[in-house]
């Protein structure tokens, strides 16, 4: 039997004191069974009692029929199943009703408790589904209007370099000059690599949505001394110090391209986000690995971020700064990421002194 918070929930309403007593006497084992004697005890049933699903209502009764107290209740309680209970006289008002989608389905007087048994299971199953469906309505909805928001974002922030590219080859046509050719080179390079960091996240963001966790063991040594490559060349170029520490005493499992996706985004900004005037500019990578639980630190002295920006730096196609063009993916790659790895992030930061995410992550 099941237990009581797992029965389907049903109300039962007729006029007849009765027929109330004799339907919750039948039923109550199988299913909770809440009745009403009026339509206006049955709202106030309903509000009490939103995950009632099925609705069983008398045809007949004095303040008004089943079939306009189910029309009325439609836009208040569209959910609940509804089901007639009539006579062989109000078959026509019946059949409107149903063709109507006001009624699911009817049952006939004198009622049989197979009937209604029956009748009860498959409109919960009809209810299952519906209600179901409407949750793949809503995420539909939600990936439809991201999908709007991407496409906008990604052809304006693909063509921006590309047009950029394309001025400098026009200009560059009517110049002898070879200073102004070696100018132009490097804006024409500049342009290109932010049109590859924005191709890199989009790729990061689809590796992340397609992508199917692949749980090894991880040996942060390792993973950090990858990127300190990567970046080794950035630091010298940019003159900041890139300071790295590992203290993993411990096995860890994760998946090793989620990990890195997330270091990689958070050291990209760090180095991206450096005070022009700043001599002394630091980027700093810490991870502590002990008790299940893996503590990643990436720390900056660079522009900060406005304190207005905080809680919206993680949303997709979001950018706190103009100082630096980004694709507005990377943090939102690295929030996604830690949703498969079950992990969180935290930020501080102060304009003008620098930022600090720390990662939590636990071994799987």
């Amino acid at each position: 039997m099941l237990e009581q918070k797992d029965k389907i929930k049903v109300l039962y309403i007729d006029d007849e004191p009765n027929n109330l007593i004799s339907f919750k006497a039948s039923f109550r084992f199988d299913y909770t069974v809440y009745v009403a004697n009026n339509t206006d005890e049955a709202v106030v049933q309903l509000r009490q009692h939103p995950d009632i699903s099925v609705i069983l209502s008398d045809q007949k009764m004095p303040d008004k029929t089943g079939v306009e107290f189910f029309e009325e209740i439609r836009k208040e309680f569209p959910n609940p199943v509804r089901i007639l209970i009539t006579g062989y006289a109000d078959i026509e008002s019946v059949i409107n009703a149903i063709n109507r989608g006001h009624v699911y389905r009817y049952i006939k007087k004198p009622w049989l408790e197979e009937d209604i048994k029956s009748s009860i299971e498959q409109a919960y199953k009809f209810y299952i589904t519906t209600a179901m469906l409407a949750v793949k309505n809503d995420e539909l909805q939600k990936a439809y209007n991201e999908l709007d928001k991407f496409a906008y974002s990604a052809t304006h922030d693909m063509r921006g370099p590309i047009l950029s590219v394309l001025g400098i080859i026009d200009l560059a046509k009517n110049t002898d000059d070879i200073n102004e050719t070696r100018a132009m080179l490097d804006m024409m390079e500049n342009a290109m690599q932010k049109l590859d960091n924005y191709i890199q996240n989009l790729h990061d963001y689809y590796s992340i949505r397609r992508g199917e966790v692949a749980i090894a063991e991880i040996n942060f040594e390792d993973t950090v001394k990858d990127l300190s490559d990567i970046y080794e060349v950035s630091s010298k170029m940019s003159n900041v110090r890139f300071v790295k520490t590992v203290d993993q005493q411990e096995t860890f499992r994760s998946d090793d391209v989620s990990l890195k996706i997330i270091l990689n985004n958070l050291l990209s900004n760090a180095f991206k986000y450096q005070r022009k005037g700043n001599t002394d500019r630091l980027v700093e990578l810490k991870v502590e690995v002990s008790k299940g639980m893996a503590v990643i630190t990436v720390s900056d002295n660079g522009i900060g971020i406005p304190e207005n920006s905080i809680n919206q730096i993680f949303n997709m196609f979001y950018r706190a700064t103009s100082e630096e063009v980004g694709s507005g993916f990377g943090l939102y790659n690295v929030k996604d990421a830690l949703g498969k790895l079950g992990g969180k992030i935290d930020v501080s930061s102060k304009q003008n002194e620098g930022t600090t995410f720390v990662v939590t992550i636990p071994s799987k």
